[in-house]
Parts: structure tokens; sequence; C-alpha cells
């Protein structure tokens, strides 16, 4: 199974969120079953156009309150136990703080936001992946969504929107 995974697209209007969302089902999420939101979507209305694709999302702390936008969720996928909420806090500290909100569910993927800043790494046996944002990078180096494909084993990846032909498409993958 496929997934898409995306946070922090601060979109401040539904016109402008649909016009990336084509462009992303017609290019970087083509093959994905679901799309997962870490949250910010800032323009709640998206959620009535994610057809094509179903879409799973949680209220990150820009986004109006809307009753498909719990704080956090816990889904299990393809037997993988994935819990997802936006986070708080700043720098290191949106990872530690995030791990600590499901510290006893026995996760095996984290999916989370609100840094801006891309990671996928494994922490405590925990994939922990943060797509960073597609639209406003803030101080990451670029624009980014993430990847996880859930098989005999979870494997997270980071997409670099900002690639070129000639540079690095791909930039960290990490299985648990």
């Amino acid at each position: 199974m496929l997934i898409g995974v995306v946070s922090d697209t601060h979109f401040q209007s539904v016109e402008s969120g649909l016009a990336w969302l084509q462009a992303m089902q017609e290019n970087d999420f083509s093959e994905v079953e679901l799309i997962l939101h870490a949250g910010d979507l800032v323009a709640t209305g998206l959620l009535d156009f994610f057809v094509e694709k179903p879409m799973l999302a949680v209220r990150g702390n820009c986004d109006a309150y809307h009753p498909d936008l719990p704080q956090k969720r816990i889904l299990t996928l393809a037997g993988f136990r994935i819990g997802m909420m936006h986070g708080y806090g700043a720098g290191e500290r949106v990872l530690s703080c995030a791990l600590q909100e499901f510290a006893e569910e026995n996760l095996d993927v984290l999916v989370y936001g609100h840094s801006h800043q891309s990671l996928c790494e494994i922490v405590d046996g925990v994939l922990c992946l943060n797509p960073g944002s597609p639209t406003d990078r803030r101080f990451a180096p670029y624009h980014s969504v993430g990847l996880l494909e859930l098989g005999e084993r979870a494997t997270g990846r980071i997409v670099n929107l900002d690639a070129t032909d000639s540079g690095p498409r791909f930039r960290t993958g990490m299985t648990a």
C-alpha cells in the first residue's frame, strides 16, 4: 500500500488548494491509494475535494474546527499501527512531543508536521515521518512531501519537490 503524506499546506483558498491537489494527483501522488495530511490545511473546505484519493487529516494549530479534523488519530493500515498528529513546540522538540503523545500506543509509524522541516528516521523502533511542507518551506532547504509504503515493512521517503532533473528527487528513505 502506497500512501501520500503531506502537512502544512497553509492554503488560503480552496481554489489554490485544488490546483495544487490536481498537480500532485497527476505526479507525485499518482500511484497512492490514500493521502494522510498532518494538519494546517488552513482552507479546510479542501476536505470536500479529496475525491479521487481518499484523505485522512488531523487539525493543525492554524486550522479552524472541523468535524473531520481530530487533534490526533490512530489508524491500522496494512497491519501497521499509525499515529497522526500535527505537533507543537519548536525545533527538535516537535518530534519528542509527538512521540510522547503516543507513548502508550505501540506505534509502528508516526506521521506529524508543524515544523515545516522534513524528517524520516526511526526513533525507538518507530518510523517517524514529517513530510515538511510542499508550499511554505520556511527554513527548510526545499519544499517536500512524503511517501509511506506499507508492505512487509513500513518504508518512508521524503520527496524533494524542488529537485531538478539532475538533482536527487528522494532525499531520505527509512524502513522499520
